[in-house]
């Protein structure tokens, strides 16, 4: 690992999770740290909610049980990363500063009791939380427990936009400084529609509910600003424990489960990603929707080690039906964001709490005790981890990047689009999933960034496209990149105003083509396609969308054989420079994804791994050797191809490995040295 890469000052890879031992008596500290030693748990969490018993009134700190507590940890062996616990406000804040309240869209002004209930642009609450953050940060910047700083605790959850009075001056501030004048924003948000027009910037005020459909190039900026603002607040902490202290700092992302916050922006400002990632159990596969956290987690911060900083040892409490881990799931959970970047892995959290409103979430100790099987599930986690420890600060690469862009998820999501059924959630799954499916890993990208390193870029959801970042793909493509675009991108420019020319105009040349018409299918209806490309034929199966092409240089891969678009081009491809241009205009199901996806592969240079139905394999590429990592998500056991040193066993592998159904190995090979 680089050492100009800040990373916690501790050995091996970091095991542990957040404590609360605020909720417990002080003997049970004692038995906390002896358990921790024999779990070989190495970091915790601490402080993230305790604000009250920290500052017991304003200006008035109470550090006595803090001290005690980092002693503790310290004279154990046990790490620290010291939280700020500005998610949760005191009582006496909101009694003296009640104007700090959050405001909901509709005007209601929500009530104390739960946590992230502040204004992010109430001054008392921003000279709150630099007060709580510097006075942490002085007294406990030497201390020989702490190694790291989590700031708030997942910005955006349970609240994101806020309403209230303090916001709309604050966004007025924001849009001047955006815009400078109001005749730039006038033209920005399109006010000559319905008659908006403004005048006076005191008349701008923030979308509140309306009579209608309120200017969705309003709302865009709003959720900007809304990212902003709370990013600001981050960075007020982040500058006030920078001035005392020197350990690196970070705050945890929801990665593909809040989309409130720009992680590309925010992992700017962090000294590493973390993420907290909970199994949505509606899923029956769960371990997809796991794999793209992991894979954004570390594609928003550069491809740099990042932090796990919360999972769960088997069900949460806040979905509408929380589902246990079975035996090995949690094993599988936490090795699958090993292999995908994360060098530490943590959970929510450690004890399980006896009241309050997470009293039902899994723990490292749950209700039933150290007799329990998630108990002895821990325990053997930590000495798998311990024997995994030379991987830290290795790396992965890939060769395939998906796009993401937070800003055009926020506009798709705006009302009264063409069709309730096209979802960029959806999409980026459905590609994202066969991906996974042929062992190909991937990263994610903006459309702005340099894109040469791969072979292959898909778009499966890029509805609002800038002209320069249009430019940007073009230029991939044209220098030999394969680009896949999928239907509803490159519709509106960063204002969510159509593009001149029309839909996908951008890519007219990148593309070889533009869409006349959107041909939305109703509800339940499906569609077949014909595909005919190098010799092969077959019937493929799309539905909610289709689209009427105007063709200027792209051929024809498939033609719509019913629908509204019948007898029409559906998938095309067009050759640009060196590379080529893909589109797909219509929601293809899994076997024609699969289909599709083979000739695109081809075409890029992109071979699938092959490896067997439910077995995720990823590579972590370190100095001086490789590690690959196989997980089995299925009940059979499994052969892979590997030779080298298997590190949980010390066994050595020659030509291949069974990995038992539900279990994982991770092989030591002899290649190293990067891509």
């Amino acid at each position: 690992m680089s050492s100009q890469y800040p990373w916690p000052a501790m050995r091996g890879i970091a095991y542990g999770g957040d404590y609360t031992p605020e909720q417990w008596p002080r003997e049970t500290w004692l038995e906390d740290v002896a358990l921790m030693r024999e779990a070989g748990v190495n970091l915790v969490s601490v402080g993230i909610f305790s604000w009250a018993l920290l500052e017991t009134s304003e200006g008035v700190f109470d550090f006595a049980w803090l001290d005690e507590l980092l002693d503790l940890l310290h004279d154990h062996g046990i790490a620290v990363d010291l939280g700020t616990p500005t998610a949760s406000p005191p009582a006496w804040f909101f009694a003296g500063h009640p104007d700090a309240r959050v405001v909901t869209r509709d005007g209601t002004v929500m009530g104390f009791g739960a946590r992230g209930m502040a204004s992010h642009s109430s001054a008392a609450y921003r000279v709150a939380i630099v007060r709580i953050a510097s006075a942490l940060a002085e007294r406990y910047a030497e201390h020989p427990a702490v190694v790291l700083w989590h700031v708030h605790n997942e910005y955006g959850v349970p609240v994101g936009e806020d309403y209230s009075d303090q916001s709309a001056a604050a966004f007025r501030t924001w849009l001047r400084e955006k815009y400078a004048t109001l005749d730039a924003l006038n033209a920005a948000w399109g006010t000559t529609f319905w008659g908006q027009r403004y005048g006076e910037w005191d008349h701008v005020g923030v979308p509140a509910a309306a009579p209608s459909v309120v200017n969705p190039s309003q709302r865009l900026d709003f959720a900007r600003f809304t990212d902003h603002q709370l990013r600001q607040c981050f960075i007020a902490e982040r500058d006030a424990i920078r001035a005392h202290a020197s350990q690196p700092i970070t705050t945890n992302f929801m990665a593909n489960q809040s989309w409130t916050t720009d992680m590309w922006a925010w992992a700017r400002e962090v000294d590493i990603v973390s993420d907290d990632h909970y199994l949505w159990a509606a899923d029956p596969e769960g371990e997809i929707g796991l794999a793209i956290a992991a894979d954004l987690s570390r594609s928003v911060g550069g491809g740099k080690p990042w932090i796990l900083m919360e999972h769960s040892t088997s069900a949460v409490n806040w979905q509408p039906r929380n589902i246990a881990k079975r035996p090995g799931e949690m094993a599988r959970n936490s090795v699958t964001h090993l292999a995908r970047g994360a060098d530490a892995i943590l959970f929510f959290q450690w004890r399980a709490s006896r009241f309050g409103a997470e009293k039902f979430h899994s723990a490292m100790i749950p209700h039933a005790g150290t007799e329990s099987r998630v108990w002895r599930e821990v325990v053997a986690l930590g000495a798998a981890l311990d024997r995994l420890d030379e991987i830290r600060g290795s790396r992965v690469v890939a060769d395939v990047a998906i796009l993401w862009d937070f800003e055009s998820f926020w506009a798709q999501d705006l009302e009264w689009r063409p069709s309730v059924d096209v979802s960029h959630a959806e999409r980026i799954r459905a590609y994202y999933e066969r991906l996974w499916r042929d062992g190909i890993t991937v990263d994610f990208a903006l459309p702005g960034q340099d894109l040469s390193a791969y072979k292959l870029v898909i778009a499966p959801a890029q509805y609002m496209l800038s002209a320069a970042d249009a430019a940007n793909l073009d230029r991939y493509v044209a220098g030999g990149g394969t680009l896949v675009v999928s239907f509803f991108s490159a519709i509106v420019d960063e204002n969510d105003a159509v593009h001149p020319g029309g839909f996908v105009a951008p890519l007219r040349d990148t593309l070889g083509l533009v869409v006349e018409e959107f041909l939305p299918l109703r509800e339940g209806s499906q569609c077949r396609l014909r595909w005919s490309h190098d010799g092969a034929t077959a019937t493929l199966a799309g539905d909610a969308w289709q689209e009427d092409l105007v063709l200027s240089g792209a051929e024809i891969v498939a033609t719509y054989v019913d629908g509204p678009g019948a007898a029409k081009a559906a998938v095309t491809r067009h050759r640009r420079g060196d590379g080529a241009g893909w589109y797909v205009s219509t929601r293809l199901d899994a076997e024609g994804l699969g289909i599709l996806m083979s000739a695109v592969y081809a075409d890029a240079g992109v071979a699938p791994a092959g490896h067997p139905d439910g077995v995720e394999v990823v590579v972590r590429r370190g100095e001086h050797a490789d590690y690959v990592v196989a997980i089995n998500h299925g009940d059979d056991a499994a052969t892979i191809a590997a030779t080298g040193v298997e590190l949980l066993s010390g066994q050595p592998v020659e030509g291949s490995i069974d990995v038992a159904g539900g279990g994982v190995a991770v092989i030591r090979t002899d290649e190293g040295g990067g891509r």
